[in-house]
């Protein structure tokens, strides 16, 4: 690695679902390192990211959403104590069978909704939402664009 070069993202991947249809952890690390060059997050990054199945899902939304049923993506950003530094970004959840049924219903490829899934937690991770019509308007506008450069069609087109 030269000077000018950044490191690769540290990416913790967990399984408690079953790895039949979920892309290899090359895969998620390819698209982390993309959304994380997208939002021009220039820092060394760490991550976790943990494939669930919908009952683990289901649980962490009816917890930290108050929503009873399993979604697609989890973000948990990391909090930090003040005076606190690390490379730390925080923790996504991506619930496989909600992400393959996504898949089917909006006829895309199980592994360009993965990739769309991460990029969008991964943004979370570092403070975009889209609690409202110009939040999410940016926030779409930054996943269509690391996307595109992924090779993957705009997630958002109807």
């Amino acid at each position: 690695m030269t000077a000018t070069e950044k490191p690769a993202p540290a990416v913790h991947l967990a399984y408690a679902a079953s790895r039949r249809g979920v892309p290899a952890p090359a895969s998620f690390q390819h698209w982390v390192a993309a959304a994380l060059a997208g939002a021009r997050h220039h820092a060394p990054a760490e991550l976790s990211i943990r494939v669930v199945g919908a009952r683990e899902g289901r649980s962490l939304n009816r917890r930290y959403r108050n929503k009873d049923r399993a979604t697609n993506v989890l973000s948990f950003p990391v909090e930090l104590p003040r005076g606190v530094t690390s490379p730390l970004i925080g923790d996504l959840v991506i619930c496989a069978s909600v992400v393959m049924r996504e898949a089917r219903e909006q006829h895309k490829l199980p592994r360009d909704h993965y990739a769309h899934l991460t990029v969008h937690g991964v943004l979370h991770l570092l403070g975009y939402d889209h609690t409202n019509d110009a939040e999410a308007t940016q926030m779409e506008a930054l996943e269509t664009r690391v996307l595109g450069r992924l090779g993957i069609a705009d997630p958002y087109a109807t």
